[in-house]
């Protein structure tokens, strides 16, 4: 069974085709595609924490456009083992409420998120792209109450499709943010 909350396909937009900051630097693509091994794997390591993710995209660079380097980060994403899920999500931090939020909002939060760990063994992970600040807390709090209510084969495909989404919103900052 499908659970109906998994979330929807997300429209990223695509980098500009043009050249880095500084005149004569490489465009973001240019320089993951030819950078060392090593680098482009830290980098990745910093979008998801799944070493064989990691591996995976560095290893069938180059990539011709950034929808190709996206959906090898999708594909990658999806075909993680349990083991490689455990290790991206032993890296993953608790999701945040905004500055400001009501301090029941944070107990609430903080209890939801304990019986989650029992219940499942691991952090709760979730994007929130396109979430605004001032839904935040109620996003939060509803969705992971609702997913309490899955079974561990649920809650493992929900997981995976919000480590996906993670990961694909971190690589597009990280080409955006360091030039890459």
């Amino acid at each position: 069974m499908t659970p109906t909350h998994l979330p929807g396909q997300v429209d990223i937009p695509s980098l500009p085709e043009q050249t880095g900051d500084t005149p004569g630097s490489p465009a973001p693509l240019e320089h993951f595609n030819t950078a060392l091994a090593e680098d482009i794997q830290h980098t990745l390591l910093t979008c998801l924490r799944s070493h064989h993710w990691a591996r995976r995209i560095t290893d069938h660079r180059p990539y011709p456009d950034l929808d190709s380097l996206l959906a090898a980060s999708d594909e990658a994403a999806y075909d993680l083992t349990q083991g490689d899920l455990a290790e991206a999500l032993a890296g993953e931090s608790l999701p945040v409420l905004p500055e400001g939020a009501y301090s029941a909002a944070h107990m609430a939060l903080s209890a939801a998120h304990a019986a989650y760990e029992t219940k499942f063994g691991h952090v709760f992970a979730i994007c929130l792209d396109g979430v605004t600040p001032s839904e935040t807390a109620n996003h939060l709090l509803t969705t992971i109450r609702s997913r309490l209510t899955n079974d561990p084969e649920e809650e493992r495909v929900v997981t995976a499709e919000e480590l996906r989404r993670l990961a694909r919103g971190r690589l597009i900052d990280a080409l955006r943010g360091a030039g890459l």
